[in-house]
């Protein structure tokens, strides 16, 4: 198929607002009950970590801005719930949360940065291993994420603590991120499959 750029950019601009909007509603239902019981803190840290992965991958490989935005808002609000798993569940201090949410993202940042540095000049130069490292390891702990998070349903014996709306709007921002791939110039395989386990892992639970 030729490359679309208007297509490109406007299916992920889609995604990338299902994205930013996805773990709200999961904040809010959190933030709403008081409680994070049934939602495991590792699977949205596994989550936030994946995201900081799939942001170096998407910067490296010159996504465009609406993908590469994505994986950004993602870690950040996964982040988020995390804490909310912290103060609700662990009884963590605001002063704690905030030192360490601050904390993390800094290093998440860093790692951020300094990985695009580090691996895109290889890249350019025809060596494609170092990115390809990052998008295999995004596609790696998207799926690792849910092994807590299935600890936590055979534990309750059933789902609860998980939005509904969250995941139904998180499948969207994978339906439409990987539709966007499809009107690149070149197909990329590694960031679909990161794309597509968002969708399938929807429907495991």
């Amino acid at each position: 198929m030729p490359a679309n750029y208007a297509a490109e950019n406007a299916l992920g601009t889609i995604g990338a607002v299902c994205w930013t909007i996805q773990l709200i509603p999961q904040i809010y239902k959190s933030w709403h009950t008081k409680t994070t019981e049934g939602l495991s803190p590792y699977l949205v840290l596994i989550w936030a970590g994946s995201g900081v992965f799939l942001g170096v991958y998407s910067i490296v490989q010159e996504f465009n801005i609406p993908l590469i935005t994505q994986p950004h808002i993602f870690a950040t609000l996964s982040l988020v719930s995390w804490c909310q798993c912290q103060y609700y569940s662990r009884d963590w201090s605001l002063k704690k949360i905030w030192i360490v949410s601050i904390t993390t993202l800094a290093i998440f940042g860093g790692f951020d940065v300094g990985m695009v540095f580090a691996i895109r000049p290889s890249y350019r130069s025809g060596n494609t291993r170092g990115v390809q490292f990052f998008g295999i390891m995004c596609s790696v702990l998207l799926a690792a994420g849910l092994l807590p998070q299935y600890h936590e349903i055979y534990k309750h014996k059933e789902v609860i603590g998980i939005s509904i709306p969250f995941m139904l709007i998180d499948c969207l921002g994978g339906v439409f991120s990987l539709l966007s791939l499809v009107f690149r110039p070149e197909f990329d395989t590694i960031a679909a499959v990161a794309y597509s386990l968002v969708v399938v892992r929807v429907f495991l639970p």
